[in-house]
């Protein structure tokens, strides 16, 4: 490569480093609620075969996201609520039509439901991600009573104000809490995860139709150990985490195991919350609002 032509490459990464940084709002001084040292989000990606379905995989993918429905969500629910703590369900909304009980024991048991598209995907189209989004809307509406408050999308942030949810959770510009704008003038609370702490990257063989090279069949022990270190990294600081999981995935028994020894090293600490993400949007809009949203 040239020099002009590395001048002009590294010209072009830097306009895309200040683009992203023009609609990337950190929260420098975020403090929680007096006596909590850490906010702790367990979340779930309730998606069953909808994704697997969606990506043409094989008959044993498929079979494998009607456990998260039939078996994984119930017992990642069970455990949560023994435990005390609040999780959020980050729902896709066709897994009404296909799971409803499974749904209304989420709710039953005070945990919180979110969006998280209407087939596992965001449409190009504007005409179309709004039809998408609305269904979803519709549907948490008729089978269990609710207006959702976030979402694990790409939807824009067009939608997400228009409809007045909360706060997004999805992508890791940081590791805490930070604001998106999209240059229109609306702006959403992110709550990030990173696939450092998600299920689907120790425990999936076949992933997303991945080569066998590609499986990723890690130990409990070894999975309980990175999480615990990541929870310490941020214990320290005053921070966030937010666990990533997928009743199909971790929704297996010794999975379930796994994780209520993490809960259970991470309660023994103090100042400790494990709260629903709305409760943390709640709490972060309250304090630390937007400064380029109220200019």
């Amino acid at each position: 490569m040239d020099a002009a032509a590395l001048d002009a490459e590294v010209a072009t990464l830097v306009a895309a480093a200040r683009d992203v940084d023009a609609h990337y709002e950190p929260i420098p001084d975020l403090a929680w609620p007096e006596g909590v040292r850490i906010a702790v989000n367990f979340t779930l990606d309730f998606d069953a075969m909808l994704l697997r379905r969606l990506k043409h995989e094989p008959p044993m993918q498929l079979a494998k996201g009607e456990f998260g429905g039939r078996v994984g969500i119930w017992r990642a629910v069970e455990l949560f609520s023994r435990l005390g703590v609040k999780a959020t369900i980050f729902t896709v909304g066709r897994i009404c039509e296909l799971y409803p009980e499974a749904l209304r024991n989420v709710l039953a048991q005070g945990h919180e439901i979110a969006d998280h598209m209407w087939e596992h995907h965001v449409p190009k189209d504007p005409a179309m991600e709004d039809d998408h989004f609305m269904k979803t809307v519709a549907a948490f509406k008729e089978t269990l009573g609710l207006r959702a408050l976030g979402s694990r999308s790409r939807h824009s942030n067009r939608l997400l104000v228009r409809e007045g949810y909360l706060y997004n959770s999805h992508g890791s510009a940081a590791h805490g809490p930070h604001y998106l704008h999209d240059g229109a003038g609306n702006c959403v609370l992110n709550l990030p995860f990173h696939y450092a702490i998600d299920d689907a990257m120790f425990y999936s063989a076949n992933w997303q139709g991945s080569e066998l090279l590609a499986n990723r069949f890690s130990d409990t022990d070894r999975v309980e150990e990175i999480w615990w270190q990541g929870f310490l990294q941020q214990y320290r600081v005053g921070g966030y985490l937010n666990v990533c999981l997928h009743p199909f995935v971790s929704g297996r028994a010794q999975r379930i195991d796994m994780l209520e020894r993490l809960v259970h090293r991470m309660q023994a600490m103090p100042g400790v919350w494990m709260p629903t993400s709305a409760d943390v949007a709640r709490h972060v809009l309250a304090t630390r609002p937007s400064q380029r949203a109220s200019r």
